[in-house]
């Protein structure tokens, strides 16, 4: 711990969240955590999301690979120069978080903007439309610059954005801005790969509907999601 500076220590201190603590408090101790660690040690089955909550507090991390326990190679975090802490605005500013939440359900009604589906006030979470990690947050927060997520989807994005070689490199607002996390009702790529996707989500009765796709798609031999794409494709050729 005495190789990092003073100010960076007290940074580290001043989480108090248990998911990013956990993963700062096992770095300071060990020098990294792997995502095995986090797994089997501290049971987060998402590490990516993990290592994005420590990195939302404005302390650094890197990802390198290492060796595993079954001999392959997996991922690992330790933290980055830390000189590149950054603090951010939006760090205990509870009352401005609700505030743009209130605006985004007024405006667009509680329900997630991935998957379109209505979701309970408190099961939505705010998040930046462009990473953070890309973005940073501008002088003046707008309520447009965010999204309101429901748990998978937010899971589901941090994985892509993680994975994205922009979030990884190029690190461009204009490429994030053309994504489908960023606005998936007009995009261009998801996370700069040439590929379109469409999430359909059956309800109430509609769920019989539903069980009669998954028999037919299994008599076809087929996969759901092929199933349901060659029907559509059918619609289309018409």
């Amino acid at each position: 711990m005495e190789k990092y500076p003073k100010e960076f220590l007290e940074l580290c201190a001043s989480v108090t969240d248990k998911r990013p603590k956990t993963v700062i408090d096992h770095i300071l101790k060990y020098g990294q955590i792997t995502t095995d660690e986090l797994k089997t040690q501290y049971g987060y089955n998402h590490p990516p999301r993990a290592a994005r909550d420590v990195r939302e507090k404005g302390i650094p991390l890197e990802t390198f690979r290492v060796v595993g326990p079954d001999g392959r190679k997996i991922a690992a975090y330790r933290f980055a120069d830390p000189s590149m802490i950054r603090f951010r605005r939006f760090d205990g500013r509870t009352g401005l978080s609700k505030e743009i939440k209130d605006t985004l359900v007024e405006k667009y009604g509680c329900r997630c903007f991935i998957y379109l589906e209505e979701v309970d006030y408190r099961e939505l979470q705010i998040d930046h439309r462009v990473p953070f990690e890309v973005a940073g947050d501008s002088d003046e927060l707008n309520p447009d610059d965010f999204m309101l997520l429901c748990g998978s989807a937010n899971r589901a994005k941090s994985w892509s954005c993680e994975n994205c070689e922009n979030w990884q490199n190029e690190k461009k607002k204009e490429i994030c801005l053309s994504c489908y996390w960023a606005f998936p009702e007009n995009y261009s790529h998801i996370a700069t790969r040439q590929v379109r996707r469409l999430d359909l989500m059956w309800q109430g009765a509609e769920v019989n509907k539903y069980e009669l796709l998954k028999t037919d798609a299994k008599n076809a031999g087929m996969t759901l999601p092929d199933f349901v794409k060659a029907v559509l494709m059918r619609t289309i050729n018409k």
